[in-house]
């Protein structure tokens, strides 16, 4: 491939292109890289986001399932040569180039599968101490949202009870190719230093989502199907519905339930 070839942004991947150096250098500053030694970027395209990232004191990784932008990533940067992952990120074992050290992931990822990456992330989150990158602005809001608000959902307290969410910049359309039709928002993602939790996290993962797919019922009716008794759903925290309830409550919400079921 010439190097002077552009890629073609392939819709049914979700890509736009972001051809805005000043904001691709501000999100590559996003990372403290402190407490690693690899940084993984999602889906580099043309490597707008990597060249700062290769510039760093730092062995940086690129995942990419498009071929096209992969033989232009090799073609335009040779330091990147042996980093290039050409695999699907949802569905690679990242085992496979990291074996258990800590990365950091950042990326301008594609808004059809930005959630995923973020429940993918959560899985490995004992080898992930950061993340940062773009999402569509209203999926990254969502994230780093706090209770009492009705962005706050099961991605809200999911991502919260592992990590400190902060919303860092939004980014406007016209900085894409093509534009995307919305803006975008850049946040970072800090694993607090205890990421386990003191109750089931199974149990934990199932209360919040059954209680946000029926966000508009009290937890006393919405957790019915847990089959809980009389006695602990007339505790106070069960008259409050769940866009109430911080992380912790949520937590010692689950620490109830346990208790009963057993």
């Amino acid at each position: 491939m010439a190097k002077d070839h552009q890629v073609k942004a392939k819709k049914y991947l979700g890509q736009h292109f972001l051809n805005d150096e000043n904001i691709a250098k501000k999100i590559a500053d996003t990372l403290s890289l402190k407490g690693y030694k690899n940084i993984l970027e999602i889906g580099p395209g043309m490597g707008v986001l990597t060249k700062y990232l290769l510039q760093k004191d730092i062995t940086t990784y690129v995942i990419e399932i498009d071929l096209e932008s992969v033989e232009y990533l090799k073609a335009n940067y040779l330091n990147l040569a042996n980093k290039i992952i050409e695999k699907d990120f949802l569905k690679y074992d990242l085992n496979n180039v990291f074996n258990d050290e800590s990365f950091a992931i950042i990326g301008n990822f594609p808004y059809n599968i930005s959630t995923q990456i973020v429940f993918k992330a959560l899985e490995m989150r004992h080898q992930i101490p950061e993340f940062s990158g773009m999402f569509q602005k209203e999926v990254a809001q969502r994230i780093c949202e706090k209770e009492g608000s009705k962005k706050y959902g099961i991605l809200s307290v999911l991502t919260q009870a592992f990590y400190n969410a902060e919303y860092l910049f939004t980014v406007p359309p016209q900085v894409f190719n093509p534009p995307p039709k919305v803006e975008s928002g850049v946040l970072r993602l800090t694993r607090k230093e205890n990421y386990t939790l003191p109750c089931d996290e199974k149990l934990f993962y199932k209360v919040v989502k059954t209680a946000f797919q029926q966000r508009r019922k009290t937890l006393r009716n919405s957790l019915k199907t847990l089959n809980l008794s009389d006695i602990l759903r007339e505790d106070v925290i069960f008259g409050k519905r769940p866009e109430q309830l911080s992380v912790s409550e949520f937590i010692k919400l689950t620490t109830l339930i346990e208790n009963d079921i057993n």
